[in-house]
């Protein structure tokens, strides 16, 4: 929010406007930082490095997409990387390449370290101050608590533990805040005791550092997200590419348990099948090893989830960790998503409905900033599984596998009670009840009482976190 933001640009010339504006002023960066493009804007989903040359030629430009799981660099940057066509493919990640072989522009999943880790990442003032202006906009947006997916360092971008810790300790953070710490996937199980003592340190006033991310795989548009059977090509035919594991899973597994013995939660990124099917294994070994607890392991995305384990995620007791935003026809979907799994496979994509009828219990979340953090847009595609209309002005979808659908009781649940649920927080908030804290919002309407298709025209206008006022609209 604070740097180079695409966010909201939906075409090619959108995002090179802003970025050339940004150069502009900012004459005396070293490097241009900042991200927020979406796949769908630019043809086949990957901007090249002649784009962006022809706006910033003579200064190094790298620029995450809105997922996180790439970036776009010009070839200032990927020069000082010394990334060129003889450079090979991490193992964990992929360089997009023009016919010599030469770095086309896009690097996704581990590649986008090749040139990250040449880059300056924000200041301890520069990440404080972009914590401040997030909590500030999630309040304004209803949002009292969360769970921080990505507590450590990652590729441009600095550890945001002490950040967290500061502001506990200072007083400003007035959110309640989860800090999921973050499994090093090129390391073992010899990190568990740092990951314990950043756990014993990171307990301080309103955030809590008890739980442990592992991304398990990558997303299915740039065809990373592990899947039980091979992407298809242009064509429909099936190719060599089922995905990837980012742990091993006879690792994934040793790892789960012992975090699960040690009374850590365990946030799972798993979007394809197979990596759902193997947190769902690493988990079942678990409990048989530990038996049963209160440790509340989630599984996050699930754009795909195999019919047999469905009903795993209720017998397991793991809680499905919904983004329903993306239940939804738009470009990336149509376009980047659905030719490549076929139509068979596209028809098994955010079984909601399934799962809670299968008995799982239902939390969610937005997974900010790859997408908006508005928690009544989520919930109008969770009933709806269409685009909110402020999503896509003037866009007419037809509803995504609608016997996916959720009630609005069900889908705002997953995002009040679920969510304080998962995070432990089920004993202070989460409902309305005599004895818990007053964190309150007041919306403009009763969304009950119009039509599902009017859900996201619904506003925030007061929020409150114990009976504080923090967020009061002004129009």
């Amino acid at each position: 929010m604070l740097g180079c933001d695409l966010g909201g640009r939906s075409t090619a010339e959108g995002c090179l406007a802003v970025v050339a504006q940004y150069a502009k002023d900012h004459p005396d960066a070293a490097w241009l930082r900042g991200g927020g493009w979406s796949m769908d804007s630019f043809p086949g989903g990957t901007p090249t490095r002649a784009m962006l040359d022809a706006v910033v030629p003579d200064r190094p430009v790298l620029l995450t997409n809105r997922d996180g799981h790439g970036a776009w660099a010009n070839t200032r940057a990927l020069d000082l990387a010394g990334v060129d066509r003889h450079t090979p493919d991490p193992a964990d990640g992929r360089i997009e390449r023009e016919p010599d072989g030469a770095p086309a522009g896009t690097l996704h999943e581990g590649a986008v370290e090749l040139v990250a880790r040449h880059m300056p990442v924000a200041t301890p003032d520069e990440a404080y101050a972009g914590l401040l202006a997030a909590q500030e906009y999630l309040f304004s947006l209803g949002v009292t608590g969360w769970q921080d997916a990505m507590i450590g360092a990652f590729p441009g971008n600095p550890d945001n533990f002490d950040v967290y810790l500061r502001a506990a300790r200072e007083g400003s953070l007035l959110a309640r805040v989860v800090g999921a710490l973050w499994w090093d996937r090129e390391r073992g199980l010899e990190q568990l005791p740092e990951l314990a003592e950043r756990r014993r340190t990171g307990q301080v006033g309103r955030f809590n550092a008890t739980s442990v991310k592992i991304m398990q795989d990558g997303v299915a548009e740039n065809f990373t997200a592990g899947m039980l059977e091979p992407y298809l090509d242009g064509c429909g035919c099936p190719t060599a590419n089922s995905g990837l594991s980012f742990v091993e899973p006879a690792l994934l597994t040793e790892a789960v348990c012992a975090l699960d013995r040690s009374g850590f939660q365990v946030h799972f990124h798993a979007l394809g099948d197979r990596a759902v099917r193997e947190a769902l294994d690493a988990l079942a070994a678990a409990r048989t090893a530990n038996g049963v607890n209160d440790n509340r392991h989630h599984m996050a995305h699930l754009q795909v989830v195999h019919p047999d384990d469905i009903g795993r995620f209720a017998g397991l007791e793991v809680a499905a960790n919904i983004q329903a935003l993306w239940a939804a026809h738009e470009p990336q979907m149509d376009e980047l998503t659905i030719p490549f799994l076929g139509p068979e496979r596209a028809a098994l994509q955010y079984p909601f409905g399934d799962l809670r009828r299968a008995g799982a219990r239902l939390v969610a979340g937005s997974d900010w900033s790859v997408s908006s953090p508005n928690p009544l847009w989520g919930i109008h595609v969770a009933v709806n599984r269409t685009v909110p209309p402020q999503e896509s002005p003037g866009a007419a979808y037809a509803p995504f596998y609608p016997e996916q659908a959720l009630s609005l009781a069900e889908a705002l649940t997953a995002y009040t009670a679920g969510s304080a649920w998962v995070n432990h927080l089920d004993d202070v908030t989460g409902t309305i009840e005599e004895g818990k804290c007053a964190d309150l919002v007041v919306l403009d309407r009763d969304p009950f009482a119009g039509p599902s298709q009017e859900i996201a025209n619904a506003r925030v206008r007061r929020t409150y976190i114990d009976g504080r006022l923090v967020f009061a609209a002004t129009d």
